[in-house]
């Protein structure tokens, strides 16, 4: 007989412009906010404050981590069943945990969160500097608005022409830059061995030793993020206090993420026996 065919659930689209929607929500919050503090902030504490950042980019994963470890250990239709009738464990390959309340809880954060950012000023004095007398603020506001009135003018597509015009200079001086491919390049060291950490070993961490998804999420988040937060501090902390400049920052930069990357590396030759699996490794019988 013919399997019938269960209708199939749309649900998945919610999720995809959720995220779509968290991202572009989460995107400008490193750029634009970079970009505040180093307009409006002292040179020798930019780098100080840019530590502080970073590093609480880094906190909000390590409470990402303990959540989605608790939310892993409760079952997926929590409150809508009672417990003492599910039979299988968290342990048990059936057990699928509670991953949408994670969902509401840091989407209900995300917007308190959201909230302060309305009431930012655009333009602040800059640190250690009084404002400008009032005579030559209310001027560069009336320059201001003659700007923008005239810049209106332009249309979109002259817009574009200027921009696609000078795109590709641009292009090649960033290419030439020294500071920015070694940022690249740092950018890519880094990504290849944490994202390779937190998209493998949990699984690994539930193969070879027996841990639970909760288990495994929970010791990812404790054993990795605190010491990548700790770095970022003391990052920001020695470029202020040894007067760090950009370029002596990239060098560092780069030659100490090469040589994680070689240790991230030398994990390859760690190697643990493969476990029996019927009809792959081992006979059936």
């Amino acid at each position: 007989t013919e399997c019938e065919r269960k209708p199939r659930s749309l649900l998945w689209i919610f999720v995809m412009i959720g995220n779509i929607v968290r991202g572009m929500g989460e995107t400008p919050i490193m750029p634009l906010g970079v970009s505040y503090l180093e307009d409006f902030a002292k040179a020798e504490n930019s780098p100080f404050y840019l530590g502080c950042l970073h590093t609480a980019t880094i906190m909000g994963p390590f409470f990402g981590f303990l959540l989605a470890s608790y939310c892993a250990e409760l079952f997926v239709d929590v409150g809508s069943v009672d417990t003492e009738d599910i039979t299988i464990t968290a342990t048990d390959a059936r057990w699928v945990g509670a991953w949408w309340l994670g969902i509401l809880i840091c989407a209900s954060l995300n917007l308190l969160v959201g909230i302060p950012f309305c009431f930012l000023p655009k333009s602040l004095a800059k640190e250690g500097e009084t404002n400008e007398p009032e005579e030559t603020s209310k001027n560069s506001v009336v320059l201001l608005q003659e700007k923008d009135k005239n810049e209106a003018k332009q249309t979109m597509r002259e817009m574009a022409k200027g921009k696609l015009y000078y795109f590709i200079p641009y292009l090649k001086a960033l290419f030439r830059n020294p500071v920015y491919m070694l940022f690249i390049l740092i950018t890519v060291l880094q990504f290849n061995a944490f994202n390779g950490i937190m998209t493998f070993m949990p699984k690994y961490l539930e193969q070879q030793f027996g841990k639970s998804a909760a288990d495994a999420i929970f010791l990812i988040g404790v054993y990795n993020l605190p010491v990548v937060c700790v770095g970022y501090f003391f990052g920001g902390f020695f470029m202020k206090k040894f007067k760090i400049n950009i370029y002596q920052a990239a060098k560092i930069a780069f030659w100490l993420s090469f040589l994680v990357y070689l240790l991230y590396f030398s994990t390859f030759w760690t190697v643990c026996d493969t476990p029996p699996v019927a009809g792959l490794t081992v006979s059936y019988e």
